[in-house]
């Protein structure tokens, strides 16, 4: 049989090519082919993705610190629908109410939970978009139990927070506490916040310390020691000698030295100086910003809550009350602030009166206790109440960093009524211990719900406790004026991200319980004290 013609060696053919010239047509084709895949593999992986983020419309964090407002992890949780900032279930006749300070200006909800769904919801450490539930011991207020996410969960339409007798971290009880601040989940700048709940426990018993509560975010993280040393309790935006420690140097002014906490030699401050303050030397690491003349804003973890509920005797008689306070520093001579009637506004005298505490060492209190109704503890009816507060500070443009610039107040609410309300210039400069006014907090601020106990906040009555109580919360709902949105973490009037990643083991860690000590970092350098 004859060879074909590709075998056939000595038959020329002008069909086949037998050169290798690479430009031959055949080459050319084949070379085409080859640079054409690469051009659309390259256009698929790379270039659809750099012409989607430049032509796609930016995504909305809805003012948390992820893509959507969603959890740590950016992920989007597999339940379906409710995990915005508002829950779909909160009614529509409640998305505004006036404020309780002027009722002419409308307040708009900007965030709420009404725990209504799922059932059994988990606050395990990425579980939740906006709640992480603490795994730790709260020893700052010597508690007696450990917080476990074990003992936070959702039921019946509520959350609930457990606090039960059981052995865990060689401590003898379990509660729980619930808050948003890791990675930036949620924060307020002024603003109404609400809550509705039953307070565990029963009217005749003494010893839980349940509350609902806010810190000025980030700066501070509740239960990590670190971040709390030389930024709680301060609100301060002045550089003097309410920025060192002790409040004190050589100890001057004097004032600062007697009439003070009566179980620490009468020494007013154990505070070791605000760590960010205005003084702060340039250059120094400061999570800024800075005021015009370029000194940097004094920056803090300031402290307002809700409530903090309690039961005390009172000849011989048990009295259910609620505490509703803000916190300070620096402090003033004998922790007595301006508190006339001007300052300190009590709405019903018959049912609330300054509260006997006003300070110690660690913080200067304005706290009010208000009788609250004795059948709305779980084990004497179980009803549900509603409690409050509404704080307007400076955070506006125009506004930001000019102290007392009107208004600044704080009014919280008991039972869904005005308890009473603080103006800031009860705060104002004491010369006697030569520091200068404090403002209503100005931080960004988050939200911590937590059940526990501790002889720090009162008698502990061990023997009559029963085990286990719950904090049963309806709801939890923040509003703002409609005219001055203020939602987020991290806004350029005062940011935080940056400082935070810096010296994140700090803030997530709670094992560090100091600054300088078991972190090994120093406080920034002092102008006051000649340090620049």
């Amino acid at each position: 049989e004859a060879d074909d013609e590709l075998h056939a060696p000595d038959k020329k053919t002008t069909d086949i090519e037998h050169d290798g010239n690479a430009w031959s047509k055949r080459g050319v084709l084949n070379l085409g082919f080859l640079l054409f895949l690469c051009a659309g593999i390259m256009a698929l992986f790379i270039g659809y993705p750099v012409a989607h983020a430049l032509l796609s419309a930016p995504l909305s964090t809805q003012g948390a610190f992820n893509i959507g407002g969603l959890n740590a992890s950016g992920q989007v949780p597999t339940m379906p629908g409710n995990w915005g900032l508002i829950d779909l279930e909160t009614p529509q006749e409640v998305q505004t109410l006036p404020s309780w300070k002027d009722p002419s200006k409308t307040m708009q909800l900007v965030f709420s939970d009404e725990f209504n769904t799922p059932e059994g919801r988990s606050f395990y450490p990425g579980d939740d978009p906006y709640w992480e539930a603490a795994d730790l011991h709260y020893w700052e207020t010597n508690n007696l139990e450990w917080y476990s996410p074990q003992a936070v969960t959702t039921a019946n339409g509520s959350l609930v927070i457990t606090l039960s007798e059981q052995n865990t971290h060689d401590l003898n009880f379990q509660g729980g506490s619930i808050d948003p601040t890791y990675r930036n989940k949620f924060c307020f700048t002024g603003g109404y916040v609400e809550t509705s709940l039953v307070i565990p426990g029963a009217n005749n018993v003494l010893g839980l310390w349940p509350a609902v509560w806010t810190m000025g975010r980030n700066l501070g993280r509740a239960g990590y020691g670190a971040t709390l040393e030389g930024t709680w309790p301060y609100t301060y935006d002045t550089c003097d000698v309410g920025t060192v420690q002790n409040q004190t140097v050589d100890g001057q002014p004097e004032a600062a030295t007697v009439n003070g906490d009566t179980g620490k030699g009468g020494v007013l401050s154990y505070l070791s100086g605000q760590k960010l303050s205005r003084c702060t030397c340039a250059g120094e690491d400061h999570p800024g910003p800075k005021h015009d003349d370029g000194t940097f804003v004094g920056r803090s973890a300031p402290e307002i809550d809700v409530l903090e509920a309690q039961v005390r005797i009172d000849q011989n008689t048990f009295v259910a009350e609620v505490s509703q306070s803000a916190q300070w520093a620096p402090f003033n001579r004998a922790y007595i602030w301006n508190n006339d009637s001007d300052n300190m506004i009590l709405a019903d005298p018959s049912i609330s009166q300054l509260n006997s505490f006003m300070g110690n060492v660690e913080q200067q209190a304005t706290s009010v206790v208000t009788a609250t109704n004795a059948s709305c503890y779980e084990y004497d009816g179980g009803c549900f109440q509603t409690y409050g507060f509404e704080v307007v500070s400076i955070y506006s443009a125009s506004a930001l960093y000019r102290p007392f610039f009107p208004p600044q107040y704080i009014t919280w609410i008991s039972s869904g009524k005005i308890s009473w309300g603080l103006n800031v210039a009860g705060l104002g400069a004491d010369s006697s211990v030569e520091i200068s006014a404090r403002p209503v907090p100005q931080e960004p601020m988050y939200l911590l719900a937590n059940l526990g106990m501790s002889t720090n906040f009162g008698p502990v009555d061990l023997n009559h406790l029963q085990f286990p109580v719950h904090l049963t919360i309806d709801y939890i709902r923040v509003y703002q004026p409609s005219d001055a949105i203020n939602i987020g973490c991290d806004p350029p009037d005062f940011p935080t991200e940056a400082y935070i990643n810096k010296h994140l083991e700090a803030y997530s860690n709670p094992n560090l319980t100091t600054w300088r000590g078991d972190y090994g970092q120093p406080f920034p350098k002092n102008s006051f004290l000649g340090q620049c």
